[in-house]
């Protein structure tokens, strides 16, 4: 089975966030760096996935050149080989949609048979790329997956839902499953990985021409802390039915 695994480099979540200059994004010039939880279970889930069925993973990766940092890791982990899209300025500047259509281009003549990617990022979270990435190459996909079975030319697959419930669907190959954080016990890199690392292949992708974000980050600012006291009169049973009144209509609490 030929994988590709879609990895995104995020800041460590230990690190205080502060916003730049530009007040556009977080200042990430002296951040510290690792991948994106979510993206480590879809790796190990298609390195299981090979254990089981044989084939090759691969990984792919959108980022600046500091991205490196997380390609070498999942080539420790296990995988075959890496292409990266080397982005040029603040990896901010791309929306979901333009680094859909950047890993699309960077994996689409390969003809994978299954793409994984993690349900979200962890510096954003919203949760877009991997179904924008489906629709620009033309896949089924599945989002919110605990359980991946392969067999037969298809997949079978358990989707986390609300409320505590599982749905399991069958599909079949190419596709695309969007991974949850929890599937599976992540591996680490040995010593044997990481030197072995250092001999696999990382292809650098070529950027399209004229791509243009769909949308861009005007503003960006830290929560305040504020609070307000109120007072409120009357006897006991009037203030509590005041209370309740302003807890309901105003600060919707109950």
């Amino acid at each position: 089975m030929k994988i590709v695994v879609c990895i995104k480099q995020v800041v460590t979540r230990e690190w205080p966030l502060r916003v730049n200059e530009a007040g556009t994004w977080i200042r990430d010039s002296d951040a510290s760096f690792e991948l994106n939880e979510p993206d480590a279970y879809a790796l190990e889930e298609a390195l299981r996935l090979k254990e089981k069925h044989g084939g090759e993973v691969v990984v792919c990766c959108a980022g600046p050149a500091r991205a490196a940092q997380v390609i070498r890791e999942a080539l420790a982990r296990g995988a075959d080989r890496a292409i990266h899209v080397e982005l040029e300025g603040d990896p901010a500047a791309f929306d979901a949609s333009a680094i859909a259509t950047l890993l699309a281009g960077a994996i689409r003549d390969e003809q994978f048979e299954l793409v994984l990617t993690g349900l979200q990022s962890d510096d954003l979270g919203f949760g877009q790329v991997g179904v924008l990435l489906a629709a620009a190459l033309g896949m089924p996909h599945a989002t919110i997956i605990m359980e991946v079975q392969a067999g037969d030319g298809g997949l079978r697959v358990k989707r986390e839902l609300e409320g505590g419930w599982f749905q399991w669907i069958a599909m079949p190959l190419p596709a695309l499953l969007t991974i949850q954080s929890g599937i599976n016990q992540l591996r680490y890199a040995t010593l044997k990985g990481i030197m072995a690392a250092k001999k696999k292949e990382i292809r650098k992708a070529a950027l399209p021409d004229g791509l243009q974000p769909a949308q861009q980050i005007v503003s960006l600012a830290v929560p305040t802390r504020s609070k307000q006291t109120q007072m409120i009169d009357g006897s006991p049973a009037e203030a509590a039915r005041e209370l309740v009144r302003r807890l309901r209509e105003e600060a919707r609490a109950l």
